[in-house]
């Protein structure tokens, strides 16, 4: 059994804790990814995103969206134990796990202040539905900048090089 994380929302309960940060006057910021193997790169942009607002929720992919993103033989971690270890960090204050492939949905239920996603996005690679999403409310996007030599899929590579997986 995997213990309960108080971090880890449901959208319902994300939006209703984003508008109790609203009426304290706090900045919300967004963030999403896949965060299979937490790496030193995830900390970094993890830590720069939560930097610009007050609190940082951080959406992931839920097990189906990451097979159809990068593939059957991913996520290596299942939804709720990604869930749980980005829960555990200081910097994250709540994660929701999303369904569809897009993040179009939680953009417009949870309405933050702050967008963020890493460097080596710019604005005209973000989805353009988010993009959208993302104009209609109000949210600033920011990119944190990349840092280099840190990627799950080349993590993968190496541990299978070395017969790990």
């Amino acid at each position: 059994m995997k213990p309960k994380n108080p971090k880890i929302f449901t959208l319902a309960e994300a939006v209703a804790a984003r508008e109790d940060l609203r009426r304290a006057g706090k900045r919300v910021v967004l963030t999403n990814g896949v965060f299979d193997l937490l790496h030193q790169g995830h900390l970094h942009s993890l830590r720069a995103a939560r930097a610009q607002g007050d609190a940082l929720i951080v959406a992931i992919n839920s097990d189906e969206s990451v097979r159809a993103l990068k593939g059957p033989s991913r996520p290596v971690q299942d939804e709720e134990t990604r869930a749980g270890a980005l829960g555990a960090l200081p910097e994250v204050d709540g994660v929701v796990i999303f369904r569809e492939q897009r993040l179009t949905k939680e953009i417009r239920a949870l309405r933050p202040d702050f967008y963020c996603k890493s460097g080596d996005y710019t604005v005209d690679t973000l989805n353009q539905e988010e993009r959208r999403a993302l104009d209609e409310v109000g949210a600033r996007i920011e990119f944190v900048p990349f840092l280099p030599g840190f990627s799950t899929t080349a993590i993968i590579e190496k541990m299978k090089a070395a017969g790990q997986l």
